[in-house]
């Protein structure tokens, strides 16, 4: 057998959650207890009777960017989406994932439409890069004002053009990847304030404003990382051993505020409770760089974390239920195990959980 068929399952496709609850914090909780293997039933607003006032809560305040856009190509025609990768700072020419119809000659220009369906901006094609993503730059528009510099000499960053011009890049199986306007507002975290991600981090859309300081008021203490969500975020494992997997790079930040806020509750018998699995891969690469202490941090992270792994800084995970054999499962499963995971996701099937980014959520305790 394929390592990677261990972690699979069958999810009904009625339980793609599609849409957003309409208060954030009554998506469900399952709560799974590592120490008994059980399941109980929550909703997220029950999260202030599941914490203690020693406890952290660490959330990653990235905040995601409008980085779909839709070019067309006036000759011969054609239109496709692409997706804001990154761009040179020095050169100021991105690179965008997309699979065009016909072959793109160089200097050619193309045009990004806005959310109106009318042509805005203009690429020039640069080149192309080995694995076949496209290089383009900006060019700038007659009378374009940058949102930051308010200088029309001077191009604005990638991500004013694409606040103007983007889309939020929702997964496929969210309505076929097409956004609604209501996306803009729903598909961000209430804590988010970093730009730089291409997705959101999906487990913190639980959370209210309102939830936030219910939970501080218990004691306990929220700190603040950064993960910018890459483009691997939507690839599936490929290959059949874990050890064969290359997992993608993002650039990750914990300050030495943030570290001693963690370290301290965790010397006083608290919880180091994750947010996402962006959190996780934050402070365990951080822990990683410290020779297994948690220390400050910043840098490009490539952590694959699988079974068997020794956390060094996480204690329990908040997240969502995940996509069948992908490195967020296998992630989730090496905090608990393959099997006490595999199980607790047929509960949630079983009592018909929402799935996905817009879907419920779980914690792992």
């Amino acid at each position: 057998m394929k390592e990677i068929d261990l972690y699979d399952y069958n999810l009904p496709r009625e339980l793609i959650a599609q849409e957003p609850v309409s208060s954030r914090s009554d998506s469900r909780l399952l709560r799974v207890d590592r120490s008994t293997s059980q399941c109980e039933h929550y909703h997220v607003r029950d999260l202030p009777d599941l914490l203690r006032p020693d406890d952290v809560l660490v959330v990653n305040i990235t905040l995601g960017m409008s980085a779909m856009v839709v070019v067309e190509r006036k000759q011969p025609g054609g239109r496709w989406l692409g997706l804001f990768l990154q761009a040179d700072p020095q050169t100021g020419i991105w690179e965008v994932l997309t699979k065009t119809r016909g072959k793109l000659k160089e200097n050619e220009l193309i045009t990004v439409q806005d959310r109106n369906a009318r042509d805005g901006m203009e690429l020039r094609v640069i080149a192309r890069t080995e694995n076949g993503n496209l290089l383009v730059k900006p060019e700038l528009p007659e009378g374009y004002v940058a949102l930051e510099s308010q200088d029309p000499n001077q191009l604005s960053s990638p991500a004013d053009w694409l606040e103007m011009y983007g889309r939020i890049p929702l997964p496929p199986y969210i309505r076929d990847g097409q956004m609604v306007d209501s996306d803009i507002e729903r598909y961000q975290t209430v804590y988010a304030k970093e730009r730089g991600s291409v997705a959101a981090p999906t487990a913190g859309l639980h959370f209210t404003q309102s939830l936030m300081k219910s939970i501080e008021a218990l004691g306990v203490a929220v700190a603040q990382v950064t993960l910018h969500v890459g483009i691997g975020t939507f690839r599936p494992i490929q290959v059949e051993q874990l050890d064969q997997h290359q997992m993608h790079q993002e650039w990750g930040r914990i300050d030495e505020g943030t570290v001693s806020l963690i370290n301290d509750r965790r010397q006083s018998g608290g919880r180091c409770i994750a947010v996402g699995t962006t959190s996780v891969r934050v402070l365990e690469s951080a822990a990683a760089a410290g020779g297994g202490v948690l220390s400050a941090w910043q840098g490009m992270t490539d952590l694959f974390i699988k079974p068997p792994y020794e956390f060094k800084a996480v204690d329990s995970l908040i997240t969502n239920f995940h996509l069948p054999k992908s490195s967020l499962l296998v992630l989730v499963s090496a905090l608990a195990s393959r099997e006490m995971m595999l199980e607790a996701y047929q509960t949630a099937i079983d009592q018909e959980y929402r799935f996905f980014s817009y879907g419920d959520a779980m914690m792992i305790d």
